[in-house]
């Protein structure tokens, strides 16, 4: 009766068994994977976003492929105010999600069968989008020497007739690594000659540690590039379901993948007014989302590093930007026998290695959004179950 992309392992796992019966069972858990910054404490403008949908045209329907212009406009406003990019909204569609622009790109670029590269270990919702869309998923690896980067010989490796287009996450979630400005290079040399898309996934792009810009794929033009992002980490505000990519490459091949994706966002007009109405003002909010979040990340970022100081068995890996921290752990056991042992013994939710493609066992994911208090008891649990 169903069709064989749906066929998917749907018993939940172990982790996810074990996390749902000590919620049944009433016992209070810190919650050290935490992803949702609308529960994590943080103060929001609540009149300002709140009044951002007091708009009378939003009773009017006016059909817009890629979304209304007033919200377009806002959305190169922010690449203009992040680093002086020029990007055009006639080369910007919007989407109710990051997850609705992999479909019109995966059914943009692929037929049933072709090949899109991931990063291996990143974030694991790509398998279902591509399962979705018919879709092969080829991973290359990222290595990490002091420092996380990109195998480009992995990548020419795992390149084939098949293969449409290359993605990066810039930074990695979880890794928390930035494309370097000579991987892009290699990157374009690679994709450009063989009509070979990059795809860049730049949710987590505001939130380098040191402060300082990254520059935006939006900024590539060697290559047919799809820049993705939106208000779910941008502002922190992922029930707003904004979410945008921005095309640009050879002037030529970008006017051909405009009009054919056109059709498609045409096709369904997801976005609802309102919300597109409100987006110059959802993401004015990102100033004061971003600084108490960052806030967060480098108190938290301390605060491991301060109990990690006491500890011989554990070490954090270098990161670059993110919200996530990865910790090194001994490989006595899989990491998801120490998640669940975790949970079930401490009461500290955390993620193992394993569901983000790490190639062998040691690693923990943490959020480093999770409020400060119950950040600092959780990592003194941690330390109770790896003596």
């Amino acid at each position: 009766m169903f069709a064989r992309r749906t066929n998917w392992n749907l018993v939940h796992n172990r982790l996810s068994e074990t996390h749902d019966k000590a919620r049944a069972a009433g016992r209070r858990i810190l919650d050290l994977s935490a992803s949702n910054p609308t529960t994590v404490g943080l103060a929001y403008n609540e009149g300002a976003i709140l009044a951002a949908f007091q708009n009378k045209n939003s009773l009017l329907y006016e059909p817009v492929a890629q979304g209304l212009l007033s919200a377009r406009r806002a959305v190169a406003a922010y690449y203009r105010e992040h680093d002086g990019l020029a990007v055009s909204p006639e080369r910007v569609v919007l989407t109710t999600s990051t997850s609705e622009a992999y479909s019109f790109i995966f059914r943009l670029l692929c037929d049933p069968g072709d090949e899109v590269l991931v990063p291996a270990p990143s974030y694991p919702l790509f398998d279902f989008l591509a399962d979705l869309q018919d879709v092969k998923l080829v991973p290359y690896p990222l290595l990490y020497d002091d420092g996380w980067q990109v195998d480009l010989h992995g990548v020419q490796q795992a390149l084939t007739p098949r293969t449409r287009a290359v993605l990066v996450v810039h930074p990695n979630n979880p890794t928390g690594s930035f494309i370097k400005p000579a991987e892009l290079d290699a990157l374009n040399k690679v994709c450009a000659p063989q009509d070979i898309a990059i795809v860049a996934d730049e949710v987590f792009l505001d939130f380098a540690l040191d402060g300082s810009s990254r520059q935006s794929f939006a900024a590539n033009q060697s290559a047919l590039t799809f820049t993705l992002s939106g208000l779910s980490k941008i502002s922190g505000l992922p029930q707003m379901k904004v979410a945008w990519t921005v095309v640009t490459g050879p002037e030529q091949v970008v006017s051909n993948a405009m009009a054919r994706l056109e059709v498609i966002a045409d096709t369904y007009l997801s976005m609802s007014t309102p919300v597109q109405l409100a987006v110059p003002v959802l993401l004015e909010q990102r100033h004061s989302i971003q600084r108490q979040l960052m806030g967060r990340v480098r108190k938290n970022l301390h605060e491991l590093d301060r109990q990690l100081s006491s500890q011989e068995k554990c070490a954090r890996l270098e990161l670059e930007g993110g919200w996530y921290a990865l910790l090194r752990v001994p490989a006595t056991r899989s990491d998801e026998d120490l998640a669940i042992e975790l949970l079930e013994r401490e009461s500290v939710l955390v993620h193992p290695g394993h569901f983000y493609d790490f190639p062998q066992d040691g690693y923990l994911v943490l959020s480093l959004i999770t409020q400060p208090e119950e950040f600092g008891e959780g990592l003194g649990r941690i330390w109770k179950t790896i003596p």
